[in-house]
């Protein structure tokens, strides 16, 4: 009986302990619990399902921009039922953010019921997966595209392990894609690694891990990413042109189609910072891949400028427009208004 008092007692001192401890937090703060080694980045049963829709970022950010804050919240409208998953490695255990002030596009995204953001380390990660000795064994300070190289195989073992669909931090949802297994076409016989999806531990992604390690040439360009995916998947298919809209299918794997993702060719991504006389609709697209990686001149959507990606910030991802491009250009109209007027006394 007295044992049983003192572990009455014992628990009612620590959840006290953890009430204080949360109430004595600025308003605002976000606390990432402690994720040990035994404990997994998901509930089982989300794990099981191979529905997660997933975003990786691989660098030590903590801030998203526009761009992957637009990706992020239109994946979370577009798949309300599916739980989006964002893997930030600049997250740390125990990890405290001032979401009001600081991080706003981390706030905005960490109020979206079904978003859920998980720090990650890449050597857990790549446990039991042919990616662990390479990943041991390279030296990033010697590989010319490692923050690509390195994206490239995250993106295969999140989904191997947990299986759902990987998207690009620069991917907009417009529509559910409506196939499990799939590669996503960026051209004719030309596979991208910016957006496909399968079930955990399917036998492609298997493949591709074990062809990574093998044929490892991370100094070439998307080696290791889009010539991969194409490589595999030409030993499987025999690719051929398109023919109008049809999606090819080999095997039990899906290759959809160039527009339902990339409707505008890498060589014409200008074309989303333009004025257009008439706003596609893009109905044969179920998102569309804006090209982040070219936009080497920084074009970002500006408030009022009626460019095609302001359009679809707009309409597909209204909070980021709203807070992150509107709320911006306000705060610093705002600061000028202020420094015109004291100029002026």
């Amino acid at each position: 009986m007295l044992n049983s008092i003192k572990i009455g007692l014992w628990l009612f001192f620590v959840f006290a302990l953890a009430v204080v401890y949360k109430v004595s937090l600025p308003s605002g703060w976000i606390f990432l619990t402690t994720l040990s080694p035994e404990r997994p980045l998901i509930q089982e049963d989300v794990i099981k399902q191979s529905r997660s829709i997933i975003f990786v970022e691989t660098t030590d950010r903590l801030e998203p921009p526009h761009l992957v804050s637009c990706a992020v919240e239109s994946a979370s409208r577009t798949y309300r039922d599916r739980p989006v998953l964002f893997f930030m490695k600049g997250l740390k255990n125990n990890t405290l953010l001032d979401s009001n002030s600081s991080y706003p596009a981390f706030s905005l995204l960490s109020a979206m019921e079904n978003v859920h953001i998980h720090p990650f380390q890449m050597d857990s990660l790549f446990q039991e997966t042919p990616l662990l000795p390479w990943y041991r064994k390279v030296d990033p300070k010697q590989e010319r595209y490692w923050t690509h190289v390195s994206s490239d195989a995250c993106r295969i073992a999140f989904i191997w392990k947990y299986g759902g669909i990987y998207l690009d931090t620069d991917v907009i949802s417009m529509r559910p894609i409506p196939v499990a297994n799939f590669l996503a076409a960026s051209a004719s016989q030309s596979s991208s690694n910016g957006i496909f999806g399968f079930p955990r531990h399917h036998w492609f992604l298997w493949g591709c891990m074990e062809d990574f390690v093998r044929n490892y040439r991370g100094a070439i360009w998307g080696y290791q990413g889009p010539s991969l995916m194409t490589r595999r998947l030409k030993l499987l298919c025999n690719l051929t042109n398109f023919q109008g809209v049809e999606d090819h299918h080999c095997h039990d794997i899906s290759f959809l189609h160039p527009h339902r993702f990339y409707p505008i060719p890498y060589p014409a991504w200008k074309q989303y910072y333009e004025v257009w006389k008439t706003i596609p609709v893009f109905n044969n697209s179920y998102a569309v891949h804006l090209w982040n990686y070219m936009n080497q001149q920084r074009k970002t959507v500006v408030a009022g400028s009626n460019t095609l990606a302001e359009n679809l910030y707009k309409a597909y991802c209204p909070t980021t427009y709203k807070v992150l491009i509107q709320g911006t250009e306000g705060s610093g109209q705002m600061q000028q208004n202020k420094t015109d007027s004291s100029k002026r006394s």
